[in-house]
């Protein structure tokens, strides 16, 4: 009689595992909504205007694909192209090696080092708005921090936002303010790495460099790898310091490819053409991402499990 009580009593096992699954669904509810209502919902909508004219008070007009065509002679798309593809190849490489740099100086053990780890890491958190306003001050032509410095050591005062040579390349310079960020991950994959190999690569009688190369790299790679991706896909979506500093000038020297597309979405308010340059900016980092996946990715050491 207790058997078949207990039988009765104890949960059947397709009960328990769809508890189980309406359990999972709810405790994941939130990022399933958040990628519907904010990702595919206006991908979706944006891949439908793409075919319109909508100017977001009259109704949208179909027009085919006009827009495709004015694309293709847009002498702004490339401009903004061009200055993104720049800023690229200048601001994600010296952030990756400084950066790297930094986190192999912080990762000594010396006294007080936590402090200065603390000081590096701070200006990656303070608000891009706040960083722009800060380096708009330093980059001021009378009044600025680099041109009292430049005067001081007898050199002419540059102007740093003004001049189509110089604006980009004060751009890209102050990307690096906020070297923190990624100082950190560095750091705590540097700190992850086995004291024992070092000991053994000691042992073996290998110097720093060999270390470094031989030890360090190969392990760090990982982190390197995701450093990079990370970089690329946000050096294609800045848009604070162009549009609070510049504006895009001068001459659209800094007109970043997310500004345009801002630009003529909201200034321009054509919603269609600018559907269209979200969705080519998505295909271009989904491009940028699979390349550097299947050529850089080669080079990335994973540890082999057992």
């Amino acid at each position: 009689m207790t058997a078949v009580t207990n039988t009765l009593t104890q949960p059947r096992p397709r009960t328990m595992r769809r508890q189980r699954a309406i359990t999972g669904y709810l405790f994941i509810s939130p990022f399933i909504l958040g990628f519907l209502l904010w990702f595919v919902l206006p991908a979706l909508t944006a891949a439908w205007l793409v075919f319109y004219d909508w100017n977001m008070i009259r109704r949208p007009i179909f027009i085919g694909w006009h827009n495709f065509d004015k694309l293709i002679n847009d002498a702004l798309f490339i401009q903004s192209l061009k200055v993104t593809t720049l800023y690229t190849l200048a601001s994600v490489p010296l952030s990756l090696v400084l950066s790297f740099l930094l986190a192999l100086l912080m990762n000594s053990k010396v006294r007080g080092i936590a402090l200065f780890r603390t000081i590096y890491y701070l200006p990656s958190i303070v608000p891009a708005v706040a960083n722009a306003m800060l380096w708009l001050f330093i980059f001021h032509s009378e009044f600025g921090l680099l041109n009292a410095l430049l005067r001081g050591i007898g050199l002419k005062k540059i102007l740093w936002l003004q001049d189509t040579t110089w604006a980009l390349p004060a751009l890209i310079l102050m990307s690096l303010w906020g070297l923190g960020g990624s100082m950190v991950i560095y750091l705590a994959g540097l700190q992850g790495i086995p004291e024992s190999l070092y000991e053994a690569a000691d042992i073996d009688g290998a110097g720093r460099w060999a270390k470094l190369r031989h030890v360090t790299l190969p392990l760090m790679s990982p982190v390197l790898f995701f450093n990079l991706i990370i970089g690329i896909i946000g050096s294609f979506q800045v848009f604070t310091a162009g549009y609070l500093m510049t504006k895009g000038g001068p001459k659209n020297s800094t007109l970043f490819y997310v500004l345009y597309t801002y630009n003529t979405a909201i200034r321009y308010m054509d919603m269609g053409y600018a559907s269209l340059l979200a969705w080519v900016l998505f295909l271009i980092m989904l491009g940028l991402t699979l390349l550097v996946f299947r050529y850089v990715g080669r080079m990335v050491y994973y540890e082999e499990v057992g």
